[in-house]
């Protein structure tokens, strides 16, 4: 197994610390700046659309906007981002990151997964925690000529649990040389708990309500299944009383249960890069500790006390901390830098 102590160290002065950006200090700050400062922008280089058809036979199609950089950098990976819980493409954190690699001569596709954003006719079905078999159909659809120089996949959040779903029960895939989930709801019971505490209350609402927008603008659903989304009041009961039926789980804490992206992890065979706040307000950081006690030969987790959520917001750099990381992780895959692989309950890089 390849790892990259040098080359994150590299990408992120020692490699050690993080200290938010001012004024955006603490977990719920770091997590509130991509919105409150939200400006779209356009990318560099060259975009086309893709379409993926699902290999379930159900006739839906995923979308995804390609990008080509102005000049390619070589031997480059291409950048496959998955975004998080209602987002889509067009998330801040999808349009800063594909910058970023592009900045750097790699081609990006920032995937919408099932029935997202302006993919949302193309489907009659909707993403979920555990929808990996449709990350499958995208790299399944992408073509040898995308993908001679290997492909990354990194998920945001949601998208990331969805990304260790796949990596742990698919294994390999001839093209893919390596991951990185950033925020990821590795236990998704626990992280329901944590939005429904009073803390988060606006959070929650905000969550809530935009879940029940997308999923109620988007084709195929029933009069009934209208009626039950419109009803839900919390993140659990529309998990529980949509979600779980819709897709072949008992309830929500089946749901939960069975699509946790931790318990997967010991089966990942690609070399894996696991970035995580202590402090992100959304989703506990417990599961992280305790993966990081475990014997794991593929997979990096780094779990720095600062970021919040998909913050990783840095003093010093416009870049967030997470971009400059997982560019530290993919070149130190290219360069095949061995790293001693940390033993169980001792710290990684930027462990706490």
């Amino acid at each position: 197994m390849l790892f990259v102590l040098d080359a994150l160290r590299d990408s992120a002065g020692d490699g050690a610390t993080f200290q938010d950006r001012a004024p955006w200090w603490g977990g719920d700050l770091q997590t509130l700046r991509n919105v409150v400062m939200r400006r779209p922008f356009p990318l560099p280089g060259r975009a086309v659309r893709l379409e993926f058809p699902a290999n379930d036979g159900s006739g839906d199609r995923l979308m995804g906007t390609l990008h080509e950089p102005d000049a390619l950098g070589g031997q480059e990976p291409l950048i496959v981002l998955i975004h998080g819980l209602t987002g889509c493409e067009d998330s801040d954190y999808m349009r800063e990151s594909a910058r970023f690699h592009l900045a750097r001569g790699r081609a990006v596709l920032r995937l919408n997964l099932r029935g997202a954003g302006p993919a949302r006719d193309l489907a009659g079905n909707y993403y979920h925690a555990g929808c990996a078999a449709d990350i499958q159909s995208v790299l399944d659809g992408l073509g040898r000529h995308r993908t001679e120089q290997g492909v990354f996949l990194v998920g945001y959040s949601l998208g990331g649990n969805v990304l260790l779903n796949w990596l742990g029960r698919a294994g390999r895939h001839g093209s893919v040389i390596g991951a990185a989930t950033v925020s990821a709801p590795i236990a998704p019971r626990q992280a329901c708990r944590r939005m429904l505490e009073p803390r988060n209350a606006l959070y929650h609402r905000f969550l809530i309500q935009r879940m029940k927008r997308d999923v109620l603008a988007s084709c195929g659903l029933t009069p009934l299944e209208r009626r039950v989304i419109a009803r839900a009041r919390t993140i659990f009961e529309f998990d529980d009383q949509w979600v779980a039926p819709r897709n072949g789980f008992r309830n929500a804490v089946d749901y939960y249960t069975r699509t946790a992206g931790a318990q997967f992890v010991p089966a990942i065979s690609i070399p894996t890069l696991m970035i995580h706040a202590a402090n992100d307000p959304w989703i506990p950081a417990e599961p992280y500790l305790q993966l990081k006690t475990r014997e794991l030969p593929h997979v990096e987790i780094l779990l720095p006390t600062g970021g919040g959520h998909l913050g990783f917001h840095e003093r010093g750099f416009r870049d967030t901390w997470h971009d400059r990381i997982i560019d530290g992780f993919i070149r130190g895959l290219a360069d095949g830098r061995p790293m001693p692989r940390p033993r169980p309950g001792s710290e990684t890089a930027t462990g706490t």
